[in-house]
């Protein structure tokens, strides 16, 4: 599993309450999941750039994403996954290539 980071740790970080950081969730300017039984959401850290800024493509990922039906834990799953057969890219490093075509395609066929 990817480095996730805590909400409190998140807000401390970033100087923001942790309310802004919801509600940048709620909006879809940053993804986070649930871990199963936990009420706590944690922000992955793939989604931030050397200066804690997101990345340009998190706003539209977690839009087609909602467009799709897929849920806040159903899109942290799906980037986990391995692109192609037997390959060891997974679509997370996709994020990091800039191939947001693929990316964004592939979660769009991932319908709920």
């Amino acid at each position: 599993m990817d480095r996730a980071l805590t909400t409190s740790w998140l807000a401390a970080r970033l100087g923001v309450d942790p309310v802004r950081l919801d509600a940048l969730r709620r909006s879809g300017a940053l993804v986070a999941y649930r871990r199963p039984g936990s009420q706590e959401y944690l922000f992955p850290a793939w989604q931030f750039d050397a200066s804690w800024r997101p990345l340009p493509v998190v706003g539209r990922l977690t839009a087609a994403a909602r467009e799709a039906g897929i849920s806040d834990e159903r899109l942290f799953e799906l980037l986990q996954a391995r692109v192609g057969i037997g390959g060891s890219t997974r679509l997370l490093d996709l994020v990091a290539s800039g191939d947001d075509a693929h990316l964004l395609e592939t979660i769009r066929a991932a319908r709920a």
